[in-house]
């Protein structure tokens, strides 16, 4: 008997079941969950997309609505997605149709623009000059959010359904419908490397300074890479011997120094990676609003705070606090 029990202790610890250490707290930021959600680089707020109040900036460590941040007065808009600038002081949002970029010292928008197509991701530049769009019409552009008008396409052969910058906006990082995460010079437009997955590529980040990239596809495999070489540095999940870890990273954030990643999945669970080796250091698994019922919840966005702790947003409307 005692066999058979480590036999099955085995199993669920290869399958990835292991639920993880629970967070320190954790506040409810809206009451019937979020569509979208993004944290500062330094943790300290974050913006949400409601599912039934539009769009809302935070202060995650006093947990206070300071904005709230919708593109027209009287309406609810539905925030696909949104992005801080690398130093925290601009923040754009987007709906399918339009993006707003916002200043985060007074919360008052600078200017407005109508799409170019249906927005699915974006991810802004240093200073707010640019926004990088992933878009459905298979382009992810480079779009001057301040003076209008696209500096760069990116042509795919599918929906972009993920985009990511590093800090100085020398390289872009897509993830597309068509199985494929590439990487791209901003001042030329040349691809310089590509991954493929079995899978859609639903999220891409790069580490400020560009020299690691993280990737991942619907319930397939999720890589640490190198964006000099372009060469695989470590696998996460899908290349286990026996059983695999289906698993969908929803969220991804490196820390500043790039030595650490941080991951959240369609799971609800959170896990603190070394980017040297590739060895998991954390796990978390978030609150759910009932003990019982569904399993999880999706963790639409992950970050690092300046107190050792980390932060996590989960798509049932509550950020976990955890250390």
């Amino acid at each position: 008997m005692k066999r058979v029990a480590a036999l099955l202790c085995s199993a669920l610890l290869l399958t990835g079941c292991g639920t993880g250490d629970d967070p320190e707290s954790w506040q409810e930021y809206t009451a019937q969950g979020i569509y979208s959600a993004t944290l500062s680089p330094d943790g300290n707020h974050a913006i949400v997309g409601s599912t039934q109040h539009g769009g809302s900036y935070w202060d995650t460590r006093r947990h206070e609505r300071l904005y709230d941040w919708n593109h027209k007065q009287g309406d609810y808009t539905n925030i696909v997605d949104s992005s801080f600038s690398p130093d925290g002081r601009f923040a754009a949002t987007a709906s399918s149709i339009d993006l707003v970029l916002w200043n985060t010292d007074d919360g008052k928008p600078i200017w407005y623009w109508i799409a170019p197509s249906e927005v699915l991701s974006i991810a802004l530049s240093t200073n707010g000059d640019y926004a990088l769009l992933g878009l459905a019409n298979h382009q992810a552009v480079y779009f001057d959010i301040k003076n209008g008008g696209i500096r760069r396409t990116l042509l795919h052969p599918a929906r972009v359904r993920s985009v990511a910058l590093d800090s100085a906006a020398d390289l872009a990082l897509t993830g597309a419908d068509d199985y494929t995460a590439r990487l791209w010079e901003m001042s030329s437009g040349e691809e310089l490397h590509s991954i493929s997955f079995d899978n859609t590529v639903d999220t891409v980040e790069l580490s400020d300074g560009g020299r690691f990239a993280f990737s991942s596809a619907t319930l397939d495999k999720a890589y640490i890479w190198d964006t000099r070489s372009g060469q695989i540095l470590h696998t996460l999940s899908g290349d286990e011997m026996l059983w695999k870890k289906r698993i969908s990273y929803i969220s991804a954030r490196f820390s500043s120094d790039g030595s650490q990643l941080l991951t959240g999945s369609a799971s609800g669970s959170v896990q603190l990676w070394d980017v040297s080796s590739g060895k998991e250091l954390r796990k978390w698994q978030t609150k759910k609003r009932d003990a019982y019922g569904p399993t999880s919840t999706s963790i639409e966005a992950v970050g690092f705070g300046n107190d050792g702790r980390y932060y996590a947003v989960g798509s049932n409307g509550l950020i976990n606090v955890l250390r």
